[in-house]
């Protein structure tokens, strides 16, 4: 009886993981490309509006295994990250500076 559910429980758990891979592409990125890097800190603090998403970083080099290295534009910083917190940038230049207006009585 303990071999049949362990073998079920090895066949449920093969079945599962290619359903939920056929989904998966996996993301291929190269060096001097720019991608956006998903912020896990914001989750905190919900915004409706609010991206999760900073960036552009460029690609600096990539690991195997999915292991990614980035270079922060506008200083020296250099970092590592998991390849499924990026996406591709396919964007101009992002403009960081906020302007705010202010509404007068009619």
């Amino acid at each position: 009886m303990h071999l049949f559910s362990y073998e079920n429980a090895k066949l449920y758990k093969e079945k599962t993981k290619i359903w939920h891979d056929k989904d998966n592409q996996p993301k291929v990125f190269e060096e001097g490309q720019r991608v956006l890097l998903f912020n896990l800190r914001l989750k905190l603090f919900l915004g409706k509006l609010k991206s999760r998403w900073s960036g552009p970083f460029l690609v600096v080099n990539v690991y195997p295994y999915g292991a990614v290295e980035l270079h922060e534009k506008g200083s020296e910083r250099e970092f590592k990250v998991n390849g499924q917190r990026l996406k591709h940038y396919w964007g101009g230049e992002v403009e960081r500076n906020k302007s705010s207006f202010s509404l007068k009585d009619p």
